[in-house]
């Protein structure tokens, strides 16, 4: 059985047991499997063998069980494995964006392209990079993962942002995230 199919039966017997959450894989400490030709490029499409995989349940059942570890690097984890995956930037990718509320009183709600929904807070930080003049906005997942922020959302937080010290910034969650120079 390759290691594909390892993590393919791993994933369908967690993917059948309903109602406990997501799968606890900070918990898990399996040992090192090596490569299985995962990847994830900067546009959030995930490829296995230089193969686009193309079924969104799939890759919804990967994200599921991605962790990046201390040591930098991201991994597909199971009880029984662990898979080092190649991230390209962030492993996930914010879509959309939504805000609820107005003021230091809003909640700013990032949805990513695997489905996870996340309310940009203390425990969901954002946070902007610079390549050159152009902003990098990110907002944190889960564990160590982050989601790179796409240019629609980003825009509307820029809309949402307000004035302080020269900056410009958003609040969400009872926090205040720069965006960058007003």
């Amino acid at each position: 059985m390759s290691s594909l199919d390892q993590v393919l039966a791993a994933l369908k017997a967690q993917a059948s047991e309903s109602g406990k959450g997501p799968p606890p894989v900070d918990q898990w400490n399996p040992a090192y499997c090596g490569e299985a030709g995962f990847e994830i490029l900067a546009d959030g499409t995930w490829k296995h063998e230089g193969t686009r995989i193309t079924r969104e349940s799939l890759v919804r059942l990967f994200a599921s069980i991605l962790r990046k570890d201390e040591d930098g690097l991201t991994y597909l984890v199971t009880p029984v494995e662990k898979i080092r995956v190649d991230v390209a930037d962030a492993p996930f990718v914010a879509i959309r964006a939504d805000r609820h509320g107005e003021g230091e009183a809003q909640t700013i709600l990032f949805t990513t392209n695997v489905g996870d929904v996340v309310a940009a807070g203390p425990e969901h930080p954002v946070r902007v990079t610079y390549d050159g003049d152009a902003p990098r906005p990110y907002v944190h997942v889960r564990g160590r993962l982050e989601a790179r922020v796409l240019r629609a959302p980003f825009y509307e937080l820029v809309e949402w942002a307000e004035r302080r010290n020269e900056k410009l910034g958003v609040w969400s969650g009872g926090a205040w995230f720069e965006l960058g120079a007003a």
